[in-house]
């Protein structure tokens, strides 16, 4: 009876650690440079492509043409690393 009650207490634990490592997932996780646009698709469209090759291929056949993304386009760059891959240099003194 004990080993089963400290088998649900570890159980019960794990699950709480993993419901709390959970994240909700934005509607948008990433930003590509081209955007499927059109009157059905709003602006700024579908933006699910890496190049303009992958767009045209997907709006081949269908009312809509390939544009720039503008939150790809006008965002900010990402930070740089911290110290990580800088190159360092050491002042070397003459003696």
């Amino acid at each position: 009876m004990r080993a089963s009650g400290l088998a649900m207490l570890v159980l019960g634990t794990m699950t709480l650690a993993g419901a709390a490592s959970i994240t909700p997932a934005s509607a948008d996780p990433y930003d590509y440079p081209w955007c499927a646009q059109g009157p059905s698709l709003g602006y700024p469209g579908e933006c699910a492509y890496r190049t303009y090759q992958q767009c045209l291929a997907s709006v081949s056949g269908r009312y809509l043409y390939c544009g720039e993304n503008p939150r790809f386009l006008f965002s900010e760059p990402p930070p740089p690393l911290p110290g990580r891959y800088q190159r360092r240099h050491r002042t070397v003194y003459p003696d």
